[in-house]
């Protein structure tokens, strides 16, 4: 016999074999059938992986000052209405308002800066956080973009950064500034703050082994409670140090403490004698010191209190304090050439 055949009987029959077998009857379906899929859960390292700001504003620029090896990085966005001129906190960067801005921009340009010291910004002195020094490289960015035909500004400043703001617009120092927003800063409740603040520098995470590690312990940690956010500011408050192989923060605050103070100190008076429209928005009615509170009576600012946020307003709630903006805004009728009132036409310029 043919040793061939004999090795294919048995394939021949199991052939045979499933053929003459009915189909399968479908199993009975289960109570827990129509249950959807879990989706995928996200590994630690996505969840808190890095945005680009590319998603938020529309371009980014560094603006050198003449005369001086000073160079302030800005980020910008929109092409219509006032310019919103946004000045971050201590430690953190202009795309601190990266997600508010992307909403903005809707209505209004909007220009971010990153402060001496801070994000992408490189001066010959890092750590000079003066008022004095901080509001004149304010005032010398404005120039540098705009020449002396500066469009209307809106001054937004939050923390440190409104502390500059309430400075710049109580001297006049912008001919062209049209209203002013201060964000959770409050004269007494700073200066109380700062005997407190070199522990709370200290006692914070130092060193990071990835940018995601940093924004998880930001979100984790409470100083911002939106996840996106954080996913897009905080790797620009970072730097990686070779030396020790692991990220720290960019901006060196503890070496900065004699200027805190100068900060914060008249801050209500300079804010209530703004000759501009202002609005104060805080995260807490128990941060409204004295002078604030009468002159809130009276009628010479407005103030909102948004529940629910963490310090960085602009952050935790972009969309809520994007509206307050733009409310402020259209309610004092500013426009790109400032304050626009209706039936009032404005002198022609005179031809050269």
């Amino acid at each position: 016999m043919d040793s061939s055949n004999l090795t294919s009987l048995p394939e021949d029959t199991l052939e045979d074999d499933q053929q003459q077998q009915p189909p399968p009857q479908p199993r009975p379906l289960s109570a827990f059938a129509a249950r959807p899929d879990r989706p995928p859960t996200q590994t630690s390292s996505e969840k808190y992986s890095a945005l680009d700001w590319k998603e938020y504003f529309d371009t980014e620029d560094d603006i050198s000052i003449p005369d001086s090896p000073d160079v302030f990085h800005v980020y910008t966005a929109g092409t219509e209405g006032p310019v919103v001129f946004c000045l971050h906190g201590g430690g953190y960067s202009g795309l601190s308002f990266a997600l508010s801005a992307n909403k903005i921009k809707e209505k209004a340009r909007v220009v971010a800066m990153d402060l001496r010291g801070h994000g992408k910004s490189t001066t010959e002195n890092d750590t000079d956080l003066s008022i004095e020094t901080m509001c004149n490289d304010v005032v010398a960015v404005v120039k540098a973009m705009y020449g002396d035909s500066p469009p209307a500004i809106v001054l937004v400043g939050h923390s440190m950064g409104g502390s500059v703001a309430v400075h710049i617009a109580a001297r006049k120092a912008l001919s062209s500034l049209a209203g002013l927003v201060v964000v959770d800063v409050v004269e007494g409740t700073a200066l109380a703050s700062l005997v407190h603040m070199q522990k709370i520098l200290s006692g914070r995470a130092q060193h990071f082994s990835s940018i995601e590690k940093a924004i998880e312990w930001s979100v984790r940690g409470g100083s911002l409670r939106n996840i996106e956010s954080a996913r897009v500011s905080i790797p620009s408050t970072l730097k990686y140090d070779d030396s020790k192989k692991c990220y720290i923060y960019r901006a060196r605050l503890e070496e900065t403490e004699q200027y805190w103070k100068s900060w914060y100190e008249g801050l209500s008076e300079k804010f209530l004698s703004s000759p501009v429209p202002k609005i104060l928005l805080l995260a807490g009615t128990d941060r409204l010191d004295r002078a604030l509170t009468i002159g809130q009576m009276q009628g010479k600012f407005q103030m909102v209190v948004i529940r629910h946020t963490g310090h960085a307003i602009q952050e935790d709630v972009p969309d809520e304090f994007a509206m307050l903006v733009t409310n402020f805004i259209s309610r004092n009728r500013i426009g790109p050439r400032g304050v626009e009132i209706p039936g009032l036409r404005r002198p022609s310029q005179p031809k050269p």
